[in-house]
């Protein structure tokens, strides 16, 4: 990384405009212990609240508490959000976490501090995490918003860390401001488009037009035969019934859908032989006069973890339901 340290007298906080359009900025933090964790994100809130901008912090629940303490009273004007429920699916922040508070405040700049990717992340969740912050650049873009992205640099690995990198535009490490040389947020959304294989022994049942109501009840009595514990069965059914008319309407009229449990989880995949060229597909709102389109941003709203991939081949999308 080149070192650009900048003069704090000559440039914004935490990086200014960035590459993605004027007045946005997405730079990574890098902490280490709660001393730096504190000094990096409480003056930047407490920035945002003496400009009267609107501010948001959405972190896992340890982090959002050591905030609030540390801020006092100036918390009850500071939107609050335990990111390991609200962000559980990565796919669900921009729309749910990140856009739902800044396009409710588009008259002014808006500041959120967001900590998407903590110790503990699995295997499964981490690839989306990485997505979830490449897309960030582009779902923001031409807005006037500021996300900071806390990273815990004492505890996550450097592999973790090397993302950041190549997904933020700017860093923060040490009170030192500086413009990421490794900023590639295609390349990692590339990286990441990984294929999906089902694992021996899925249940698998292929679909059209006339047996959309039999994929539903298929996927139903699966999910109550595997499912180690009570399963939110009305989530998984409409899952199921959102991927797989997204197929037969979109993707060329059927596809198959495979189920499985895993680790307390029922998941269930669709593949079709359509291509998503969109990369934010069901990570926008839904405008209040739009009508359809929808069906991806239910899925990602209800699931605790999505993953897809798309390509000439077709696309495979996999949910995640926990079991309760």
């Amino acid at each position: 990384m080149r070192d650009s340290t900048d003069d704090a007298s000559s440039t914004p906080p935490y990086g200014g405009a960035g590459p993605a359009g004027p007045g946005f900025a997405h730079p990574a933090f890098f902490y280490r212990g709660d001393r730096e964790y504190l000094a990096g994100t409480v003056p930047f809130i407490q920035e945002g609240l003496s400009a009267s901008e609107p501010v948001a912090v959405a972190v896992p629940a340890p982090r959002l508490a050591l905030i609030a303490a540390e801020l006092g009273p100036a918390a009850d004007a500071v939107h609050l959000v335990d990111m390991t429920l609200a962000g559980r699916n990565p796919g669900r922040i921009i729309p749910s976490v990140l856009r739902a508070f800044a396009d409710a405040r588009t008259d002014v700049r808006v500041r959120i501090v967001g900590e998407p990717v903590w110790p503990g992340r699995t295997a499964a969740e981490y690839p989306a995490c990485v997505q979830h912050e490449a897309l960030i650049n582009e779902a923001f873009d031409g807005r006037d918003v500021v996300v900071l992205c806390p990273y815990d640099a004492g505890a996550l690995p450097a592999d973790v860390l090397d993302d950041a990198r190549a997904t933020h535009p700017f860093l923060v490490d040490r009170g030192r401001r500086s413009v990421s040389d490794a900023y590639d947020p295609r390349k990692v959304l590339d990286r990441c488009n990984e294929p999906l294989l089902p694992p021996p022994g899925a249940a698998v049942f292929r679909y059209d037009a006339d047996t959309l109501p039999a994929a539903r009840d298929f996927a139903l009595a699966e999910a109550r035969e595997r499912a180690t514990g009570a399963v939110r069965l009305q989530d998984l059914a409409l899952v199921v019934a959102e991927l797989t008319t997204n197929s037969v309407v979109h993707a060329g009229g059927g596809g198959t859908l495979r189920l499985w449990a895993q680790d307390a989880q029922i998941v269930v995949q669709v593949e079709d032989r359509g291509r998503l060229s969109d990369p934010l597909v069901g990570r926008r709102p839904a405008r209040p006069e739009q009508v359809g389109g929808r069906g991806l941003l239910l899925v990602h709203c209800l699931s605790d973890l999505v993953r897809l991939h798309t390509g000439d081949g077709g696309t495979t999308i996999r949910s995640y339901v926990a079991c309760v």
